[in-house]
């Protein structure tokens, strides 16, 4: 892979974020610890929603056939149900992670941050997707 690929670009900027918020929940544990590296949890995961692959079973498949998934998670190949059982459990620290790394982003000139809004106004329209179709006949 080239040096200047996402995936490398995506594992600096995880090493550099603080991730006590996820490594205090295992800390508190009383068993060995977490089957996967939590650090490579996250940059699977940030990976591939940069890449538009959200599924947890696209990403574990993309664990086994995809070359930079497979650098990012050290050739570990967590199955759909750990890698849904980590964004499940970490909803609310990933969400915090998330905005880290927008702000990491925003920082190098990569992303323009701006304001969104949405107010759930319902419009009626003319154009139902049954009319919008073309029947081949």
């Amino acid at each position: 892979m080239p040096a200047d690929h996402l995936s490398y670009f995506i594992s600096d900027i995880v090493d550099e974020l603080d991730l006590s918020a996820i490594i205090s929940v295992y800390e508190r544990e009383s068993r060995d610890g977490p089957p996967y590296h939590l650090v490579m949890m996250f940059k699977v995961l940030l990976y591939g929603y940069c890449v538009g692959v959200s599924s947890s079973r696209r990403i574990a498949q993309r664990l086994h056939e995809d070359i930079a998934f497979r650098v990012l998670s050290a050739n570990n190949t967590p199955d759909f149900r750990t890698i849904s059982d980590f964004r499940k459990g970490h909803l609310c620290e990933l969400s915090e992670l998330f905005v880290q790394v927008l702000s990491v982003c925003r920082k190098a000139g990569l992303v323009k941050l701006g304001h969104v809004s949405v107010d759930g106004t319902k419009m009626r329209a003319n154009a139902s997707k049954h009319k919008a179709m073309v029947m081949d006949g």
